[in-house]
């Protein structure tokens, strides 16, 4: 009894590792969404490039915690609670992965907005950015503090983006009907509302993941 009480500190010491190396992923990714909402406000070509450097830090996390994940599951065979979180983690893990991923597609495409030149035209993604960024903000504390009631919300926050995004998509299709000349800086314009969706979907996908953790039911595609 005391030798298995001993592995089982062990485990829980390897767990509250694991849960800190992903919440710095967390912060990590929440950072780089940040500013991606004052990049989409101001069109700073440097803050663009930044992101587009610091991608590797996201990547290299990802890896760790995984690999950490996997060698968890090989020495201690988790059950019940314990082994619901760990595969939480890996889930979420790829998720904000992918979120980073993202956050360098939209740096990107300003950068070459800015290069093709845009005119006069321009769509405020700030509202859509800011509403993303809380969606994927609220997702990862409820995860933290295991508490799926607020999950909710994140659904309904995604319809609203849907229809930013919809809104973004006639504002553009409107100004290429002009003729004006910059339909590359255009369709990258309306990238950008295609990627912000996508980061609210992994917000969904994450706050999927803590009502499974929390209670025990899949609620994917419902």
């Amino acid at each position: 009894m005391p030798h298995k009480k001993m592995i089982n500190r062990t485990l829980h010491r390897e767990i509250d590792l694991l849960k800190k190396m992903f919440i710095d992923l967390g912060a990590l990714v929440e950072d780089r969404l940040s500013k991606v909402c004052i990049m989409i406000e101001t069109w700073d070509k440097d803050l663009a490039q930044e992101i587009i450097r610091t991608d590797n830090e996201i990547d290299q996390m990802e890896v760790q915690i995984e690999e950490d994940c996997l060698k968890v599951l090989a020495l201690h065979q988790p059950v019940a609670s314990d082994l619901r979180l760990i595969v939480a983690i890996i889930k979420i893990n790829s998720e904000l992965e992918r979120v980073g991923d993202m956050a360098v597609s939209i740096a990107r495409r300003v950068q070459v907005i800015q290069k093709k030149g845009k005119g006069s035209f321009t769509v405020d993604y700030t509202p859509m950015a800011n509403k993303v960024l809380g969606m994927m903000k609220m997702s990862l504390d409820a995860l933290v503090r295991e508490n799926a009631n607020s999950t909710r919300q994140i659904f309904i926050e995604d319809e609203e983006i849907d229809i930013l995004r919809n809104q973004a998509y006639k504002a553009v299709v409107n100004e290429l009907d002009a003729d004006t000349g910059h339909a590359a800086a255009l369709m990258n314009m309306y990238l950008l509302s295609i990627h912000l969706e996508r980061i609210g979907d992994r917000a969904c996908n994450i706050a999927e993941e803590v009502i499974y953790l929390v209670e025990g039911d899949i609620v994917r595609n419902e």
